[in-house]
């Protein structure tokens, strides 16, 4: 296993040894000691599994209590997969990454507590699957905007299919401060 630094301090493209034969191939997901090793510290206390077709975005989404860092990866398909600095006081608010997720590299992407996280599915379908270091607290659900002129994301589609709840989100720069992470 392999970890990179991406362009966001803390944001980190995990590259899994994969083991293929005429079979198929063979990888972990996850390791609790490698993982803690190559500088993640990690505990998954819930795992979700996402399918959706092309064209669809899900995002940007955070929590501001039972704040959630992920291990996101595809099993199926090929997703455009970003990260957003939401928290007030860093120094790289407002910055974002972006990488591709696919079921050929098997790349994985850390998103620290503190971030809002969307994909955009670029494949004819998408398996999405992300780990949590917290529960789901529909109470503290937040987001911002996927299209916010500021942040300027270089999604690579052009009308995406939006859920309502991702449709109503207000861009970074209108979001109250006390519906921000520290």
């Amino acid at each position: 296993m392999k970890v990179q630094e991406t362009s966001l301090p803390g944001v980190l493209l995990i590259i899994p040894k994969v083991f293929p034969d005429p079979r198929g191939f063979f990888l972990e997901t996850y390791h609790q000691s490698r993982y803690q090793k190559m500088g993640i510290d990690f505990t998954p206390v819930q795992a979700n599994h996402s399918r959706s077709q092309a064209g669809v975005l899900r995002g940007l989404h955070f929590q501001l209590q039972h704040q959630q860092a992920k291990i996101a990866y595809v099993t199926h398909g090929k997703v455009f997969d970003v990260a957003v600095d939401v928290r007030k006081n860093s120094p790289n608010f407002g910055q974002w990454v972006g990488v591709m997720l696919d079921d050929i590299n098997h790349h994985q992407l850390y998103i620290p507590k503190g971030f809002a996280h969307g994909y955009c599915v670029l494949s004819n379908t998408a398996d999405f699957t992300y780990q949590c270091s917290d529960i789901y607290h529909q109470q503290s659900e937040s987001g911002i905007a996927w299209n916010d002129p500021n942040l300027a994301i270089n999604w690579p589609i052009d009308n995406p299919s939006l859920s309502d709840k991702d449709k109503q989100w207000l861009n970074l720069n209108k979001t109250p401060n006390d519906k921000l992470p520290g």
